[in-house]
């Protein structure tokens, strides 16, 4: 009699078991079906910020990748990309027709900082999630007042403290000239450098010049620097302005300190256009690994992306910072997309983006992981320094992490 119990209490436990998946509830939000999740995207495919153009190519040829083995959960990606060609007003109408025509369920890594500020009000207000702007403004990562927010990108002001505490420690009689793109992307850095400078900020910082992202040349800039005395350069600038900041300090025959902001460290965009051997000496600082740095030429996590590149992306500069960050952003969107199962709903993308811990993608430097909490949505806190020696980078020191509020 005890067996036959047994017997049945077994029966209905593997019974219940074996429906219990099956029985999952599926949950969606707009954008999602059993065989399709969309996503949206704004990219400067034209304009004068045209160069971040790769990051959505990069984008698109990643999700092509994803479908061709299978998709996500059995789902294929549906990325809707439009060109707004870095212009807040175009980004604004490019991701309302998104949002309310083709209903995606949320956009990724919109490129600018401008851009994204634009239309960041609108989808918090819709509860869209805007995940990993091509941006490391602070008000991408402040889940207080913008909860369906959150970047990928190291936090501008984050990244300013990490230069400001190497300038400390290295040239602590410097006198500094800040170049910065006048909107939040240039602020934010230079409110992160002033910061981390602390009471020294005010001696050593004696110059400060703006430019606008219409402006033709930041030439003015250069030359009032040096005529000011100045010996190092915070670098807040974006793609074009940092090439001619580099012709520029050559052709006077200058050699300030040049530290360089993460956007603007690509060898192909930048340091190429403005010249290896005029680059040569200028510092900057990385959380990806450089494809151009023997160190990684065995490593596999390089070896997938170099792979993947050449089938999907061939036309692509498979060195460009702007394809191995792309490419990263990528990886990470699929896994919070997997780690969402059947629940694709965006208050649950949310919380996977707010839970993630210790993440390892497949060109994240050694010793740096991707981190989040509800509170900080800061995914990448880490750094290390690195110098161009007049054909790549050269990484050094340890790893630094800003453990700052955002």
């Amino acid at each position: 009699m005890k067996e036959k119990i047994w017997f049945l209490v077994l029966s209905a436990a593997l019974t219940m078991g074996s429906v219990a998946p099956g029985a999952a509830e599926k949950k969606y939000d707009p954008g999602v079906t059993d065989t399709e999740i969309k996503i949206g995207q704004t990219v400067a495919f034209s304009g004068p910020a045209s160069a971040y153009s790769a990051l959505g190519k990069t984008a698109a040829a990643y999700m092509k990748m994803i479908n061709d083995h299978g998709g996500i959960n059995g789902r294929k990606i549906n990325l809707i990309q439009y060109d707004d060609a870095y212009s807040p007003p175009k980004t604004v109408e490019q991701t309302r027709r998104l949002v309310e025509s083709d209903e995606v369920l949320l956009i990724f890594q919109p490129i600018g900082t401008g851009p994204s500020a634009a239309v960041q009000k609108y989808l918090n207000q819709k509860k869209v999630p805007q995940l990993f702007p091509g941006s490391g403004g602070s008000r991408f990562t402040d889940p207080k007042n913008f909860p369906y927010s959150a970047g990928f990108n190291p936090n501008y002001k984050s990244e300013g403290r990490i230069y400001a505490q190497y300038v400390l420690e290295n040239y602590p009689n410097a006198r500094i000239g800040v170049l910065y793109q006048g909107d939040d992307f240039g602020k934010d850095y230079l409110a992160g450098f002033t910061s981390g400078l602390g009471a020294k900020a005010s001696i050593m910082i004696v110059a400060e010049a703006s430019y606008e992202l219409s402006d033709p040349t930041i030439e003015s800039q250069i030359v009032q620097f040096k005529s000011r005395g100045v010996d190092l350069i915070f670098d807040a600038a974006t793609a074009k302005f940092t090439a001619q900041a580099i012709r520029k300090i050559a052709a006077l025959g200058w050699q300030p300190v040049h530290i360089l902001n993460i956007n603007v460290a690509s060898v192909g965009a930048v340091i190429q256009p403005a010249g290896l051997e005029n680059s040569k000496g200028v510092i900057s600082a990385h959380y990806i690994k450089d494809t151009l740095d023997p160190t990684w030429k065995d490593d596999p996590g390089l070896k997938k992306y170099l792979e993947f590149m050449a089938r999907y992306y061939p036309e692509g500069d498979k060195d460009s910072s702007y394809n191995t960050s792309s490419y990263s952003k990528s990886q990470l969107m699929v896994e919070i997309l997997k780690r969402c199962g059947d629940n694709l709903t965006r208050e649950n993308i949310m919380k996977q983006v707010a839970n993630l811990h210790d993440i390892q993608l497949d060109l994240l430097l050694p010793g740096i992981l991707g981190n989040t909490s509800p509170t900080d949505y800061r995914v990448i806190k880490q750094f290390q320094m690195m110098k161009f020696n007049g054909e790549r980078w050269e990484l050094f020191g340890s790893i630094v992490t800003d453990r700052d509020n955002p």
